[in-house]
């Protein structure tokens, strides 16, 4: 790639986002991060990756991060341990991204680097049934409670994003390209990306 151009990609569970990211990354030969970035912020914090994996889960309400308030330290005095993950982890982000080219996945990252001129955001969506489909077959969930788990884990996303954003997780604004993975293959769904980044 001649420009240095950040791909961040979000996606509803079971649309084949995370798959989808890391051909992308491939085919450009560019980095590739999920939850590598959770990693990278409990190495900079010493706080264990489960602490990370587990925030996503206890953010709810409505609390709304200015993108100005993403620079604190972990130890800034009176903040929930989430909200301290939260900003530990967009700081990794923004480290990221301005070290080179990258695919990054979940995390906000659309909104963390919505000041970054370079960046690209895309949103994957997919019908349910295939969501569900994808979740027993490619990620061997239990098919007898998937289909409520793929809807939880969504709501979960849209509850992490929306509490530190102020947004609205999938909302069309927030994004420059939305693909509906249930119309094509993801092979195909790359090759789309690949050229909307390429004529940007």
């Amino acid at each position: 790639m001649n420009q240095h151009k950040i791909i961040t990609i979000s996606r509803q569970y079971g649309s084949g986002g995370r798959i989808v990211a890391k051909k992308l990354a491939d085919a450009l030969g560019i980095p590739f991060y999920d939850n590598e970035l959770i990693t990278m912020a409990a190495e900079k914090t010493g706080l264990s990756v489960e602490c990370f994996k587990d925030a996503e889960k206890t953010s709810v309400g409505n609390l709304f991060f200015s993108l100005t308030s993403l620079t604190p330290s972990l130890d800034s005095v009176g903040l929930p341990l989430n909200e301290k993950i939260f900003l530990v982890q967009s700081q990794v982000i923004k480290e990221v991204a301005e070290a080179g080219p990258c695919v990054i996945v979940g995390r906000s990252a659309n909104y963390v680097l919505s000041e970054n001129p370079n960046c690209i955001n895309i949103f994957l969506q997919a019908d349910l049934p295939d969501r569900v489909e994808r979740a027993v077959n490619t990620y061997n969930q239990d098919p007898q409670g998937a289909e409520a788990m793929v809807i939880k884990t969504d709501k979960r996303r849209a509850n992490y994003y929306n509490y530190f954003t102020g947004g609205k997780w999938g909302k069309a604004e927030n994004y420059d390209l939305i693909l509906n993975t249930s119309r094509m293959d993801l092979d195909k769904i790359v090759e789309v990306i690949k050229t909307y980044v390429s004529l940007r």
